[in-house]
């Protein structure tokens, strides 16, 4: 087991364009009775790795990392329930279960396992989860932030209840944000994180919205749903379990200016057997969006080391 801290490298310089990125192709299945989307890049004799998106974000924030790794994996990027192009969840009602249940139904489908997997954020978490839950699907895994909240003192269950029942009904009457063009998108995106490059948050948004047909105004593809979260709160204990089932490399990376904490310094790297801890300087939360080519560095360096 490694802690490194990763200093950031020079960029090189790209002469990048939002229509220069190649479209992958486009699949669905089924899981739960949802029709659940994602993309492919690559070819299909290649090893397989599949890659997981966080929460509100969809499959295509993968671009830029896909079209790097497409030489040597065919590289599969989930649209999660509720998000991107995959169907929403009736009820609203969205929990780890269901995003596991679902990364292990497309899982079975391709039947190409042991599989590759980097997820980031809830993807990360998921990408955890499914790995301890089958360990044996997976060769190695790549958890971007995916390690859960900061530790704070428990709510009561009523309180939290209470507040979950309340929320739910809030969001029967809300409707989701319009916006009168991509460019007023691109702004909020670049708000939710300023690292981002005009370039990158433009191909974010475009495909990340969808055009309201009584008005040519532009709504977030994701549920909004998916804001919400389960009214029974994080329970480390359970993560730890199904971490240490985990037998295969794991590579933990957070940034240094995001709100994730040390998983050193917490306890929670200590569930796993096999595992790197890496922190890239100059990034937030989205490390891959932040610092790609440090973040590809340390990546292909646990890819090859791990071969």
């Amino acid at each position: 087991m490694r802690n490194v801290r990763h200093q950031r490298t020079p960029r090189v310089h790209r002469d990048w364009e939002v229509e220069s990125l190649e479209e992958p192709q486009s699949r669905f299945y089924t899981s739960q009775r949802l029709r659940l989307h994602y993309a492919v890049w690559g070819h299909e004799a290649s090893p397989p790795l599949l890659l997981i998106h966080g929460n509100r974000d969809h499959a295509r924030t993968w671009d830029e990392v896909a079209v790097r790794l497409q030489e040597q994996f065919c590289v599969y990027a989930v649209d999660l329930r509720g998000h991107g192009d995959s169907a929403w969840a009736v009820g609203g009602q969205y929990s780890m279960p269901e995003f596991v249940l679902d990364v292990a139904t497309l899982g079975a489908q391709l039947n190409r396992s042991p599989l590759t997997v980097i997820g980031h954020s809830l993807g990360g978490a998921v990408a955890l989860n499914y790995t301890g839950i089958f360990p044996k699907h997976v060769s190695r895994v790549v958890a971007i932030e995916g390690l859960g909240p900061p530790l704070r003192e428990p709510t009561p269950g009523s309180l939290r209840m209470r507040k979950w029942i309340k929320d739910m009904q809030h969001f029967d009457t809300r409707k989701p944000k319009r916006y009168a063009s991509v460019d007023d998108a691109v702004k909020r995106m670049r708000e939710e994180n300023p690292h981002l490059t005009p370039d990158m948050a433009k191909h974010l948004t475009v495909n990340g919205m969808n055009t309201n047909a009584e008005d040519g105004s532009l709504s977030w593809k994701f549920d909004n749903y998916v804001r919400l979260h389960s009214p029974y709160e994080f329970n480390v204990a359970e993560a730890r379990e199904i971490w240490n089932q985990i037998r295969c490399p794991t590579l933990l990376i957070r940034g240094s200016e995001s709100w994730a904490s040390d998983p050193e310094q917490d306890g929670r790297a200590s569930a796993f057997h096999d595992y790197r801890n890496v922190m890239i300087k100059d990034a937030g939360h989205w490390v891959h969006h932040d610092q790609l080519e440090p973040f590809m560095t340390v990546v292909w360096r646990f890819l090859q080391d791990t071969a």
